[in-house]
């Protein structure tokens, strides 16, 4: 009886732990005052089945579990990149001011960067962990164009796509990483499948010019005076989508790693950009938009030219507060001891 109690009590603990594990890893980047914190979504459920239906088609199948930031890429970040490593390396960042859209504050979202500079970004992300560069450059500007990886650099070719080292954790999202963290439901009712938005819906959510409430996002918002709105703070860029990630449709468009005709095969052919801006219209938002511009340039001087990070390590779940688990533990412990006393004190009563 009491090896029965025993494990229904850890059983009930594990399955605690399970509920109280989030489905996210945080990694810290930089150092000193001049490091960051960059939170990761897991998105499993590895080998789910293509969408057929929006664009490009088909989208969003990915054989294996990967993490994808949670929001977008902020201000702060490539602030304290440029800090640590890219003005003293001749790679500095350059960001579009949007002080005349609401101020730079440190939580609003990089704008102004080019995909050459983001993979620049991606790659100290890297090295600067202990890892190996994602993108391989063989010349020095901070907005040259990468080079392909090819049969030579052994360790990194990987001949499904050229452009991304296989030894690299962190990377720029494919399209079908980028589209499955959108889209793709795996509680979906009537079973997994994939929204037509990126926060649960299939109809259009409820622009906001800021916020976290569900099935919001932040499009449709003036551009002209007296009222001049900007995109909101990173973590405040609307609903989640069903993984939880944020700001997938609207606040700033988002570079994919992908070239647009998915060939990865040109380091100049433009690269696929989602999700739309902060004054952008419904239909960008959806899952058959999507748009390009050439890896040295931008869509437009002020939307255009944002991103956000994928992850390929395994992501490590938080476990609970230690004072969370010890009251879990006491909780169990008390039962068994209580119904041993009960049983001893049925023998011999004191």
């Amino acid at each position: 009886m009491k090896k029965h109690l025993l494990v229904l009590a850890f059983s009930f603990v594990s399955s605690v732990f399970s509920t109280l594990q989030s489905n996210a890893a945080i990694v810290t980047f930089g150092s000193g005052l001049n490091s960051f914190n960059m939170e990761f979504v897991t998105i499993g459920n590895p080998g789910n089945a293509p969408d057929t239906t929006g664009t490009p088609n088909p989208a969003g199948s990915v054989g294996y579990t990967y993490g994808i930031g949670k929001f977008e890429v902020s201000r702060d970040m490539i602030t304290k990149y440029n800090a640590v490593f890219g003005t003293a390396n001749s790679l500095r960042i350059t960001l579009t001011s949007l002080q005349s859209h609401g101020g730079n504050g440190t939580n609003r979202p990089a704008t102004g960067v080019t995909w050459n500079e983001t993979a620049r970004f991606v790659n100290w992300m890297n090295t600067s962990t202990g890892g190996f560069a994602a993108y391989k450059f063989t010349t020095p500007g901070v907005n040259d164009d990468i080079a392909l990886w090819d049969p030579s650099d052994t360790l990194d070719y990987d001949p499904n796509n050229l452009y991304r080292s296989k030894r690299a954790t962190y990377v720029l999202p494919s399209f079908n990483e980028w589209y499955k963290a959108a889209y793709y439901d795996p509680n979906k009712p009537g079973g997994p499948g994939y929204w037509d938005f990126p926060t649960g819906s299939d109809t259009a959510p409820t622009p906001v010019a800021n916020g976290t409430d569900a099935n919001t996002a932040v499009y449709l918002q003036p551009v002209l005076q007296p009222v001049r709105q900007g995109p909101a703070d990173v973590n405040q860029a609307g609903g989640l989508s069903p993984y939880g990630v944020m700001g997938l449709g609207g606040n700033v468009i988002e570079w994919e790693e992908s070239s647009f005709d998915l060939a990865n095969g040109s380091v100049s052919s433009p690269r696929g950009l989602r999700g739309t801006v902060w004054n952008g219209p419904t239909q960008d938002l959806s899952s058959s938009v999507r748009y390009d511009a050439v890896p040295s340039g931008l869509d437009s001087t002020l939307n255009g030219g944002s991103f956000r990070v994928t992850s390929l390590s395994p992501q490590i779940e938080p476990i609970p507060e230690p004072s969370m688990m010890m009251i879990m533990l006491c909780g169990v412990g008390g039962y068994i001891a209580k119904r041993r006393f009960k049983k001893l004190s049925k023998i011999a009563p004191i």
